[in-house]
């Protein structure tokens, strides 16, 4: 649910109109559309390179981890979960919440690691890798809209 739907929904709820706290929150998070497009843009053009990249200094950091232990399907999986990781970041900026991180991505997720025997330490230092690389690729108030739900995405695990 985007942060438009989530205020109305919750002002409808209590039976008011939305308040000028939120009418100026709204106009805070309409303001910046164009900033929101070029994150999501940027992150989808670059989800390969940040994926990769990413990969490798967790790998420098981590190198006795499922993920690089010489099975290129177990490599490739890994990958393919952290490029969804990227794509959920990019719904959130676009949402102006965490919402679609919450519904999509943390569900059940941190026990579906823990079944296939995949250390949750190992997550977060991945996670924080693609945060780094990421914030290499944007500016300063690019990554302030992108940062959070980084932060979000690591403290789940």
């Amino acid at each position: 649910m985007s942060l438009v739907a989530q205020m109305i929904a919750q002002s409808d709820a209590a039976d008011r109109f939305l308040s000028s706290a939120e009418l100026q929150r709204l106009e805070d998070f309409f303001s910046k559309r164009a900033l929101r497009i070029g994150v999501a843009e940027k992150l989808a053009a670059n989800d390969k390179k940040i994926v990769e990249e990413g990969s490798r200094r967790f790998w420098a950091k981590c190198p006795n981890t499922p993920s690089n232990r010489g099975n290129p399907q177990k490599t490739a999986l890994c990958q393919r979960d952290q490029s969804w990781y990227i794509r959920l970041i990019s719904y959130c900026v676009l949402a102006g919440n965490d919402k679609p991180l919450e519904d999509i991505g943390l569900n059940g997720m941190r026990e579906m690691y823990v079944s296939l025997g995949v250390p949750l330490p190992n997550l977060r230092m991945a996670m924080t890798s693609l945060k780094e690389v990421t914030a290499g690729l944007l500016t300063a108030e690019e990554m302030a809209l992108v940062a959070p739900y980084f932060d979000r995405l690591i403290r789940a695990f």
